[in-house]
């Protein structure tokens, strides 16, 4: 939906599109579109319809995270649409150079947040597990 503005996209495809999860008892429903960095269904997080978004996910080799953007140029060239980047510079680094890439770029203040939040989840769902502790047996 590259040509059209993304108030009359988001009107368009709202309440139905193919990546809209809606549940029994949930108000607000899910997306698993690409590029939604909440995975709720509103206009703001929505990946399709605004020229510039962010995505993060999981590097391929689970070590990092890849930072997927979209390029406003290329909005009617759709091969070359989304560029990806691997960031797997340890997480202090990489969460540093991803807030200095958002906001550099220019690439929407209003989800560095959410982008951070991501990412991070990301990187803690890749650490090992704590080693548990095994209690000795009682003997009596």
């Amino acid at each position: 939906m590259s040509g059209i503005p993304a108030h009359l996209s988001w009107a368009i495809i709202r309440n139905n599109n193919a990546f809209i999860m809606k549940r029994r008892n949930i108000t607000k429903p899910f997306s698993t579109e690409p590029n939604n960095l909440s995975n709720l269904a509103s206009f703001r997080f929505n990946g399709l319809i605004h020229k510039k978004t962010i995505g993060i996910e999981p590097a391929k080799d689970n070590k990092g995270f890849q930072l997927v953007w979209k390029k406003t140029r290329n909005q009617h060239r759709l091969a070359k649409l989304t560029n990806k980047t691997t960031m797997k510079a340890g997480p202090r680094r990489s969460l540093y150079k991803l807030r200095k890439f958002i906001l550099k770029n220019g690439y929407r203040k209003d989800l560095t947040k959410a982008a951070l939040r991501r990412a991070s989840a990301v990187l803690k769902s890749q650490r090992p597990l704590p080693a548990k502790k095994i209690r000795p047996k009682k003997t009596e």
